[in-house]
């Protein structure tokens, strides 16, 4: 299954709802249980901020500022080609406070007035647009052209995101910015609640650590525990994504943040399950026994077969069929949280081991199921493969069991 996640519009733009759709993708493929993980479409840079951008921009300014001449966003048409996309966005951003140097509120009017009247100013410029005001801000210095920023931060989010130009602007002032992004989190717009979720999440990416956020992790719970009851699931996603960032440093904060989700009552108990469930996905790959007992997936008592690997070579860009049966010895019954693990060698020699889901299933007392997957190692830009020894091995409610190895042969 190919899943096309920039679909253009008339005009060769990928649409607002296309930022969504990327930064949600990896929860949304993890989702899927037990279907095989699909291919995805990932856009090139220049499908993203490209000449196209660059034009866009430029006739915006035209607009709003007939008599300047926007001559460095028109020049960065010819320098955009090489960049990555994030050098992309800050050479638009760079050119944008050199086509417009007065102050801070002269530059803000300017970008709000082609808010108002530029068809456009949407769409991925909004990027080094939102950088640069969070820039001009700190450069003016001061609390009002500080708090301006973040106001005028909150009215772009909806035309793309706003989320790493908050990252400057948290790591001037944690406190002041933290503040008013709280406030957020009682907006009207779901875009502006998720912003105030996203735009502070530790591990933000393609985005700047903020020091302050890291040092302090629970300096955002505030924001999380305002919105994981939000009645937007697009909002509760970006809450699960940022609880999942905590729990990379700090496991035992976020189970006890989500326990103490799970004990709140109220009608949306299954929402709350899945954000939940969502939130500690890092967790429960790495087999940490109280993420697992939350869920439910308490120590078992079973009897495993396999995993029985259907070669013991396999080449680069091949794929390698596995199978195994897992027994309930146990006289109740038993939920499991099935995943498997496959460790990869390393240029080095070693092995890192990398953690996949295979199934969840309860089992009846004495009851068995049999599992059966086929994992690809098809070259993706993600992932180096080295030939060499590397194993396979099933991991049942953070319990390891049956390491098989196998070789991984050279492409021919």
């Amino acid at each position: 299954m190919i899943i096309a996640l920039f679909p253009n519009d008339n005009r060769g733009r990928a649409p607002v709802a296309a930022w969504r759709k990327l930064s949600d993708l990896r929860g949304m493929i993890a989702a899927i249980d037990p279907l095989p993980v699909p291919e995805v479409f990932v856009p090139f840079a220049e499908e993203l901020i490209g000449v196209a951008t660059v034009r866009d921009l430029a006739a915006a300014l035209r607009v709003v500022a007939p008599r300047s001449k926007p001559a460095a966003v028109v020049a960065a048409e010819t320098a955009i080609a090489p960049l990555s996309l994030r050098e992309r966005s800050d050479l638009l951003r760079d050119a944008l406070l050199e086509d417009l140097p007065g102050d801070y509120a002269s530059f803000a009017a300017v970008i709000r007035s082609a808010a108002e009247r530029a068809p456009t100013f949407t769409g991925w410029l909004i990027w080094p647009v939102t950088s640069a005001v969070a820039v001009k801000a700190i450069e003016q210095g001061g609390t009002e052209a500080f708090d301006d920023a973040l106001s005028l931060l909150a009215d772009l989010t909806h035309r793309l995101t706003s989320e790493f130009a908050l990252r400057t602007l948290l790591d001037h002032d944690l406190g002041r910015a933290l503040a008013t992004i709280t406030g957020w989190t009682g907006s009207d717009s779901p875009d502006v609640r998720r912003l105030a979720s996203e735009g502070t999440r530790p591990m933000l990416p393609w985005a700047a650590r903020v020091p302050g956020i890291l040092a302090e992790p629970k300096a955002t719970l505030p924001i999380l525990n305002a919105l994981y009851r939000d009645g937007s699931e697009y909002v509760r996603r970006s809450v699960a994504n940022h609880l999942n960032d905590i729990s990379r440093r700090e496991p035992e904060l976020a189970v006890a943040t989500a326990a103490d989700w799970l004990a709140e009552p109220g009608e949306d108990s299954a929402a709350i399950g899945k954000t939940v469930r969502h939130a500690l996905r890092t967790l429960v790959k790495q087999g940490h026994p109280g993420a697992l007992g939350l869920l439910g997936f308490a120590p078992a008592r079973v009897d495993v077969t396999g995993p029985l690997l259907s070669a013991d070579e396999v080449e680069i860009g091949a794929a390698l069929t596995f199978a195994a049966t897992v027994r309930n010895l146990a006289a109740e019954p038993v939920c499991l949280a099935i995943d498997y693990i496959v460790h990869h060698r390393k240029a080095n020699g070693t092995t890192a081991g990398k953690t996949f889901k295979l199934a969840t299933r309860v089992l009846g007392p004495g009851e068995s199921c049999d599992l059966n997957r086929e994992h690809s190692f098809r070259v993706i830009t993600t992932r180096r493969y080295h030939p060499g020894a590397h194993a396979l091995e099933l991991q049942i409610n953070g319990v390891r069991f049956g390491r098989a190895g196998f070789e991984l042969l050279a492409a021919r």
